[in-house]
């Protein structure tokens, strides 16, 4: 049974859930996939280090990478393998640490705590602060019922002060399309212990899907398929969109051959585009006016280089008239 807890509001009900996702069916690399079954294996067995060493029973791991490419689907298959609850935690709906609190205390042992896109919530240090609103006269006061102190540090104060003493055998898992937009207190073992990163599909990863999708283990065109998945950044879920299709595997697959084909043409393109766009640029700057080019040299303690036209130009003020220095023409 796959359990699904909302934390939404701080009064979150749960509705049991069939999810279908598990570590057989899912398209990861089968390296990654055997790592991730070791490390979960070694958790679950380690109640007895975990109280030996005074740390609290739970572990963090961060999934990212580009859109498309499973982090739900491992988190389900990660609960259908522990037989795990799963709490899935919006922090745009939790209005103030208390609350986070509230929902926090709320979840059981043997449970994983989902927050998706971490990065978009990250911004919740910048809601520190009691809104406040400004009267006729530009004084501010705060606004009534619209404190909104959720902070990044109460988040980080609940995993590694609170989570040790509100249950046991609990994983956290944090989910992101971009880790670099991470606030780097985030990232740290102890809060994420495990970093995951969710490529692009593999070859190994299409044979998985064609045998759920379509049940075929070999075919005349996996070869062809497999040459263009390691020649472009095509995600299993694009590749599970193209398989459902069609339950003939020689239309689905023969489809698949052409959209992968046609999405290597178009980032070609696209390659070829910004390299000619920045080409331009790079032109556009060089070609720099003669005048700002010999005002340049002078103010190196170059010499400029003599006019020999009967109007002059002055460097200082714009002009083309003639002008006298020091009794002559400049």
């Amino acid at each position: 049974m796959y359990g699904h807890g909302s934390g939404g509001g701080g009064r979150g009900g749960s509705v049991n859930l069939q999810h279908p996702s598990t570590f057989q069916t899912l398209a990861l690399d089968p390296e990654l996939k055997k790592e991730i079954i070791d490390d979960l294996d070694r958790f679950v067995k380690r109640r007895d280090f975990y109280t030996k060493v005074g740390k609290a029973w739970k572990r963090g791991y961060l999934l990212y990478g580009p859109p498309g490419t499973g982090k739900s689907s491992l988190v389900a298959a990660m609960a259908n393998y522990l037989n795990f609850d799963v709490y899935d935690l919006e922090l745009t709906t939790i209005r103030s640490n208390s609350q986070l609190r509230s929902v926090m205390l709320g979840t059981k042992n043997r449970s994983i705590l989902l927050i998706e896109d971490i990065d978009c919530s990250a911004e919740m240090h910048d809601r520190s602060k009691v809104e406040h609103q400004y009267d006729e006269y530009g004084r501010s006061y705060p606004v009534k019922g619209r404190n909104t102190e959720l902070t990044l540090s109460g988040l980080l104060n609940f995993i590694d002060g609170i989570w040790s003493s509100c249950g046991d055998e609990r994983i956290i898992v944090f989910t992101t399309n971009h880790k670099d937009k991470l606030d780097p207190a985030l990232l740290r073992p102890g809060r994420m212990d495990k970093h995951i990163h969710m490529s692009y599909i593999t070859p190994p990863g299409f044979r998985i899907l064609a045998s759920n999708y379509l049940s075929v283990d070999e075919h005349q065109l996996f070869g062809e398929i497999e040459e263009l998945i390691q020649d472009s950044e095509t995600t299993p879920a694009e590749v599970a969109e193209e398989l459902m299709k069609s339950d003939d595997a020689d239309v689905s697959l023969n489809g698949l051959v052409e959209f992968l084909k046609k999405k290597i043409l178009e980032a070609k393109q696209l390659k070829e585009q910004e390299e000619a766009q920045k080409k331009l640029m790079d032109e556009e700057a060089e070609k720099e006016p003669k005048e700002e080019k010999d005002q340049k040299e002078t103010k190196d303690g170059g010499e400029p280089k003599r006019i020999q036209s009967t109007d002059r130009y002055c460097p200082k003020c714009g002009s083309s008239k003639p002008m006298r220095r020091m009794g002559g023409l400049i």
